[in-house]
């Protein structure tokens, strides 16, 4: 069981913001929230944003996610409860670990208070970043198709960063997906939400579950943006025959959906 995380980076910032403590967290902002309280299965978990501050005088933002009585069963630990926050920190360890871009840990605690199971996870705000539906399909938001297409690349590349690690994320939404342009026009991407992420040995079965759960929530897009992004997954300027089969198993579990629908 993981009980406690503390980045060392951040260790001097939390302690200068009298943070560096569960309970100091726990009742921080504690009814500011961001994300209102979500109650299901007896139990609640919400998110706040904070500004905290830097040695140097600046600010920093975070969000912090609280959770009591949350839990999940493995078939590796049926007996044990475990929070479910713990299962996400971990996945989010891994995934930095194994080179995949996501959030940036500062900090996860879990305790049992009056005998309910209390979880804290800290991370650091994506500054300057959107989720992916805000930045290239929303409506109002029209951008060039140069800076498109840059976009669609460099998401479909990160998500391939997480398949060749056999990563799936199992709940891959446009909204899951931050990106961030620079100054020069580069754009960096960013996964987040790992609650439901797992490791799987066959890429064929991630790449279909996930593209499909990608394409299913992308109403926005044309069938130009599928194919280059479908292209720049692959890493291929023409779909080879293996590309082709992975596809049209996406299209036949579209189709499939729609046909229930």
């Amino acid at each position: 069981m993981l009980k406690e995380y503390i980045n060392d980076d951040w260790l001097p910032v939390l302690q200068h913001n009298h943070l560096d403590s569960f309970e100091a967290l726990w009742d921080l902002n504690k009814d500011d929230w961001f994300e209102p309280p979500n109650y299901r299965r007896g139990g609640w978990s919400g998110v706040v944003r904070t500004a905290i501050l830097l040695p140097d005088g600046t600010e920093v933002g975070v969000f912090i996610k609280r959770q009591e009585n949350h839990f999940f069963r493995s078939w590796r630990n049926f007996f044990r409860l475990t929070a479910t926050f713990e299962r996400e920190f971990r996945n989010l360890l891994n995934f930095r670990r194994l080179g995949v871009p996501t959030l940036e840990p500062i900090y996860y605690c879990q305790k049992t208070v009056d005998g309910k199971l209390r979880a804290i996870v800290v991370t650091r705000e994506l500054e300057g970043y959107q989720p992916f539906d805000a930045q290239c399909y929303n409506p109002i938001s029209q951008i060039g198709t140069s800076r498109r297409g840059q976009v669609i690349s460099r998401v479909a590349k990160t998500l391939r960063t997480m398949h060749d690690a056999r990563l799936q994320h199992n709940c891959l939404y446009l909204k899951h997906v931050f990106v961030k342009e620079g100054p020069d026009g580069a754009v960096d991407a960013r996964l987040i939400d790992l609650e439901k992420a797992k490791w799987r040995p066959i890429k064929s079965i991630i790449t279909t579950r996930d593209l499909y759960s990608l394409y299913r929530c992308a109403e926005g897009w044309s069938r130009t943006d599928r194919l280059r992004f479908f292209l720049a997954y692959r890493n291929e300027e023409h779909l080879g025959s293996e590309s082709k089969k992975l596809l049209r198993g996406i299209v036949r579990r579209l189709i499939h959906k729609n046909r229930r629908v």
